[in-house]
C-alpha cells in the first residue's frame, strides 16, 4: 500500500510539473579584458519563471550574488516586455526591457532586448543597454 501511495504522489507531482509552463532565461555577458568565454558568461544572470496567465510569467533571476524579481509579458507573438527589480530598493533599481524572441529550436530562443532603468541617474539620464539572451520554455 505504501508503494502504491508513493507511486501515486510521484506521478501526480510529475504530471503537475510537466503540464505547467516554465521559462528559463539567461543574459549572455561578455568576458572582461584578458578573460576567456566560459560557462559563467551564460549562467551569471540565469533565472526561472512560471506562467501564471496566458501572456504573463513571474520568477527570479540571479544577478551576481543576489536574486532579482522578474516578470515577462508577451505583448505580441514574439515581442515581450520585461521588468526586473532587486528585492531591496525595488523602485530605485527597477529596469524595463523590450525584446524579441526568435525560436531557434523547439522552444530554445535567441532574444535580443533593450533594457533601461526607470530612475534617472545623478546627471538626469536613464542608462539603457542592449542585451543578448537565451530562453527555453518547457
Amino acid at each position: 500500500m505504501k508503494k502504491l501511495f508513493l507511486t501515486f504522489i510521484i506521478c501526480s507531482l510529475s504530471l503537475f510539473s510537466f503540464s505547467q509552463n516554465f521559462l528559463t532565461v539567461t543574459t549572455v555577458t561578455e568576458p572582461g579584458e584578458g578573460e576567456e568565454w566560459g560557462t559563467s558568461n551564460f549562467t551569471e544572470n540565469i533565472g526561472i519563471a512560471y506562467k501564471v496567465a496566458d501572456n504573463c510569467f513571474f520568477g527570479l533571476v540571479k544577478n551576481g550574488e543576489d536574486y532579482d524579481l522578474y516578470s515577462r509579458y508577451l505583448w505580441k507573438e514574439n515581442v515581450f516586455v520585461t521588468i526586473q527589480a532587486p528585492t531591496e530598493e525595488v523602485i530605485d533599481n527597477m529596469e524595463l526591457g523590450l525584446g524579441y524572441s526568435l525560436d531557434v529550436w523547439k522552444g530554445l530562443c535567441f532574444e535580443p532586448r533593450y533594457n533601461v532603468g526607470l530612475k534617472e541617474n545623478e546627471n538626469g539620464d536613464r542608462d539603457g543597454a542592449i542585451n543578448i539572451g537565451l530562453s527555453y520554455t518547457f
